[in-house]
């Protein structure tokens, strides 16, 4: 399959200075961030943005999240999950090793062949369609796949647009999969009162998380960086995190808008062609997922969100969010262990499945 580039496209939006793109992108988000928030659907300032940046991807936007923001915005999610984790669920986990190694390896086989498949039957080129189906942190799968010889591009192009897939699925299953009738959810009081020192100090854990990532060389290491620095700061030294709602909502639209905008139109003429065989690959796997998801829960008796969600093939990042949104119903250490399980296992295993899944499917 020929990965040149095709031509440069313009949209409505391409004609208006980066300055004018800027309030364009923001309408759009109130609009699909509303509406979410009006249907009371969880994460909402994820996905809305999320959708808004790729509606204006489409229509020719240039404008690009800069990349201190995003940078911060991945350290607060990670210290938001970081700083949930409980001694007690942690020290569980050698019970549920079973659990870990079936859930891990499965969805990385069914990946592996459905990447194998699209490759054999010369959809994208072997190396891309692996990379492209690998579970696993987006950004980072991206990433690797450059450093491994697959095309950037198309990587890109269906990591996220699994993301997209399985984040929105994912929000509407933990909106009406679960029975909450009986639960009365607080309403979100967005400008809480704030501890000016706990603010600093987490200002402090954040930049530390950064830094910590990007010295040990994690794979999406703001994230994970600030996953560690803040599970270390909470479960070691007993730190209560400040993240008062407003904060964390910025940081979720961060990352929406920053996914989103990846979505321009030459990114999506290069891979039109590919676009059914794609989507069906993608919901093959979701479908995986979630029958792999039910088996938990009747096996070993987790409730159904928990598993589908520990189970979701979708960024890493996106599930946390949504699994704190739906926090009161959901083991989030538990999917967040299976989430870091795996995507470990795709970090170690990736390249040389990737070199093997190619060379099996053939030139």
């Amino acid at each position: 399959m020929d990965s040149t580039p095709p031509p440069s496209f313009e949209g409505p939006l391409t004609r208006l200075v980066p300055v004018a793109q800027w309030p364009v992108l923001l309408a759009f988000t109130v609009g699909f961030a509303g509406l979410m928030l009006f249907g009371e659907l969880p994460a909402a300032l994820l996905i809305g943005p999320m959708l808004a940046a790729v509606l204006a991807g489409v229509l020719g936007a240039k404008i690009r999240v800069p990349g201190l923001a995003f940078a911060c915005a991945q350290a607060l999610v990670g210290l938001l999950i970081g700083g949930s984790l409980e001694p007690e669920i942690l020290a569980s986990f050698a019970d549920i090793w079973p659990i870990l190694i079936l859930a891990v390896v499965t969805t990385v086989s069914a990946s592996s062949l459905l990447g194998f498949l699209v490759s054999r039957w010369k959809i994208l080129p072997g190396t891309t369609a692996v990379w492209g189906s690998a579970p696993g942190a987006a950004t980072a799968m991206v990433l690797m796949a450059g450093a491994f010889g697959a095309d950037q591009r198309l990587v890109a192009f269906m990591q996220y647009l699994r993301v997209i897939f399985v984040t929105v699925a994912a929000a509407f299953i933990a909106r009406f999969w679960v029975d909450v009738s009986s639960v009365d959810a607080p309403g979100i009081v967005w400008f809480p009162p704030v501890n000016g020192e706990g603010l600093f100090i987490t200002a402090l854990l954040m930049v530390a998380g950064a830094i910590v990532g990007r010295v040990l060389r994690f794979p999406s290491p703001y994230f994970l960086g600030g996953l560690l620095v803040g599970a270390l700061a909470h479960l070691g030294g007993g730190l209560a995190l400040e993240l008062p709602p407003w904060l964390m909502g910025a940081a979720y639209l961060t990352v929406g808008w920053s996914i989103g905008l990846k979505f321009d139109r030459p990114l999506l003429a290069t891979a039109m062609k590919a676009m059914p065989q794609v989507v069906l690959s993608i919901v093959a796997l979701m479908l995986f997922c979630g029958g792999l998801a039910w088996f938990l829960h009747v096996e070993w008796g987790i409730d159904p969100l928990t598993a589908y969600l520990a189970t979701s093939p979708g960024g890493m990042d996106s599930v946390a969010i949504i699994a704190a949104a739906a926090s009161q119903n959901v083991n989030l250490s538990f999917i967040m262990a299976v989430q870091m399980a795996r995507f470990l296992f795709v970090l170690l295993a990736g390249p040389p499945i990737s070199r093997m899944v190619a060379r099996w499917a053939g030139p």
